[in-house]
């Protein structure tokens, strides 16, 4: 059996190049793989291609979360060269974050979709189909450069398929075979951005034994996955640090 399981989230992304394309789910603490992205952002790769739904930092309550403290694709901002995304732009209660936000969308190349679009996208590459229709973006600036068609009577896009060289997921548990369940955040998009990627690399709460996960409530086979890291107690998204977080911001509690 290949071990899939590395030691370090620095191991796990040390053969990631310039130029990679990479799929990354961002939404929340808990379901993003914040200790991967932050292990890209120090190996210093650059003209990146990302994919991701949220290129915006985190936040909680009315704080807006730094990358020591929820570490999202944002703070990839510098290394990229072009970004796919639904949602490109800060919040209006980090303003100055989001004037740098600004400044950065003016270097990269931008494609903007609507969440649903791009999750499909995902789903139609990891699943090897060759696009699909849909009405989402007609008569908007998202018809440009896209065939229309007319199916039964209405107008329809046509959306082209997304696949990645690597994918980065979150989940909860694994076991040494890279077979995943999730848990709340971690179920949005990871599973399909799991299937899309030539090389997934996931990081997990729990890593077990092959045979101790039910095979009925596995999400993503194993098949998928082709490394996996455990996130250390306290470590970026794990259950430890999210409840100092939501005990500092969500109590009153000052920063320090």
């Amino acid at each position: 059996m290949i071990n899939k399981v590395m030691s370090n989230f620095d191991d796990a992304v040390s053969d990631i190049p310039d130029g990679a394309s990479i799929m990354m789910y961002s939404w929340g603490a808990a379901g993003t793989p914040q200790n991967l992205i932050r292990a890209l952002r120090d190996r210093g790769v650059k003209d990146l291609t990302i994919i991701t739904h949220n290129f915006i930092p985190a936040w909680i309550g009315s704080h807006v979360c730094s990358e020591d403290e929820i570490m999202t694709p944002y703070f990839l901002k510098g290394r990229i060269r072009k970004l796919i995304t639904s949602w490109p732009r800060p919040i209006e209660a980090a303003s100055d974050i989001a004037r740098h936000a600004e400044e950065e969308m003016g270097k990269i190349e931008l494609e903007v979709t609507s969440h649903g679009i791009l999750a499909e996208r995902i789903r139609a590459g990891g699943s090897g189909l060759g696009g699909f229709y849909s009405p989402t973006g007609i008569g908007t600036v998202l018809e440009e450069g896209k065939e229309k068609r007319i199916i039964d009577g209405r107008a329809y896009l046509f959306e082209t398929p997304l696949k990645a060289d690597f994918s980065f997921v979150r989940a909860y548990k694994a076991d040494r075979r890279g077979n995943l369940i999730y848990r709340a955040a971690e179920r949005g998009a990871n599973p399909y951005m799991a299937m899309a990627g030539e090389i997934t690399i996931a990081e997990v709460a729990e890593i077990v034994g092959v045979g101790e996960i039910d095979p009925e409530v596995i999400v993503t086979p194993g098949i998928f996955v082709d490394r996996i890291v455990k996130i250390h107690d306290g470590g970026l998204g794990s259950e430890k640090q999210r409840k100092l977080l939501c005990q500092r911001y969500l109590s009153g509690e000052v920063e320090k």
